[in-house]
C-alpha cells in the first residue's frame, strides 16, 4: 500500500495531533472546545475509513452482488455527532456561567482569582 493510499489515516493523523496539541497548550477554554471537537472529528473520520470497504456496496440484498460494506461504523458515527454537539453545547454552557463568575474565560486568570 503506498503513502496516498493512506492519505485518509495521514488526515486523521493530523488533525489528531492538532486538536491534542490545542487542547494541552491553550488557556483558553473555548479553545481548548474546538480542540476537542477537531480530535472528535478525527476520531469520526478514522471510523468511518475503516468501516468502507474497498469494492463493497450497501448492504442491500441484490442478486448478483457479494461484497458489502459494514454500515456499523457510520451508524455509531452518526450517533458520536449527536453526542458531540450535545457535549460541546454543555461545554460551551459551562464556559459562560465560568465567564459570569470569575469575568474570564483563561484558566491562568481563573486560578489566581479563585485563590
Amino acid at each position: 500500500m503506498t503513502t496516498i493510499g493512506l492519505f485518509n489515516y495521514w488526515i486523521v493523523f493530523v488533525l489528531m495531533m492538532s486538536g491534542l496539541y490545542i487542547v494541552i497548550v491553550s488557556t483558553n477554554l473555548i479553545k481548548k472546545i474546538i480542540g476537542l471537537n477537531i480530535f472528535q472529528t478525527s476520531v469520526f473520520i478514522l471510523y468511518i475509513s475503516i468501516g468502507k470497504v474497498s469494492g463493497g456496496t450497501a448492504p442491500i440484498l441484490v442478486d448478483g452482488i457479494t461484497l458489502y460494506s459494514n454500515p456499523l461504523p457510520h451508524v455509531l458515527i452518526l450517533t458520536a455527532i449527536v453526542v458531540g454537539v450535545a457535549t460541546t453545547a454543555l461545554g460551551l454552557a459551562i464556559v459562560v456561567r465560568i465567564h459570569s463568575a470569575f469575568n474570564s474565560i483563561d484558566e491562568e486568570e481563573i486560578y489566581t482569582t479563585s485563590d
